[in-house]
């Protein structure tokens, strides 16, 4: 409906949301905050971006197409065209054609690559035990079952954890 007075389209009321959905998602959302965090702090030492650290981390199971590779960054061409630029001028990633298509091109690390995404991955997995040392080993279990249903139920797929480097 337009409103006469002011020529806008009113926007309807978002749905009624329980307390308890309210109270997960704004602590999901100080989460993800925290993560974007953790992420800068683990690459800082090796002069990498969040982003960069992300991508360094989802190509750690092997070479990933660019599309394949947007769907789990949430960027889009333009943006992942750059941020795969920029790593690969480290010597961090190479593009490799793809034996499907012709056209196209896989992004796979380099041994560079593969030791900063290790090193990378070590600092995040130390910096989240730290922040969790407090809880139960039950009550890691519990957040681990919990946070892997959502993600599970998420409207978009990242790289699954097995997809990362092995911790010694």
């Amino acid at each position: 409906m337009t409103s006469e007075r002011t020529g806008r389209t009113a926007v309807p009321a978002a749905p009624a949301v329980d307390a308890g959905a309210a109270a997960l998602a704004s602590a999901l959302v100080r989460l993800t905050h925290t993560l974007q965090h953790v992420l800068a702090e683990a690459g800082r030492g090796h002069g990498l971006t969040p982003q960069q650290v992300q991508l360094l981390c989802a190509l750690s199971s092997g070479p990933v197409g660019m599309s394949e590779l947007s769907r789990w960054l949430r960027l889009g061409k333009s943006g992942l065209t750059g941020l795969v630029d920029r790593v690969e001028r480290r010597g961090l990633v190479a593009r490799i054609p793809d034996a499907d298509d012709g056209r196209a091109c896989r992004i796979a690390l380099t041994a560079a690559g593969e030791e900063l995404a290790g090193r990378a991955h070590a600092g995040v997995t130390a910096r989240i035990a730290a922040m969790a040392a407090g809880m139960a080993a039950g009550e890691r279990a519990a957040l681990t079952e919990a946070v892997t249903q959502l993600l599970d139920a998420a409207p978009c797929q990242s790289p699954s954890p097995e997809a990362w480097p092995e911790q010694a």
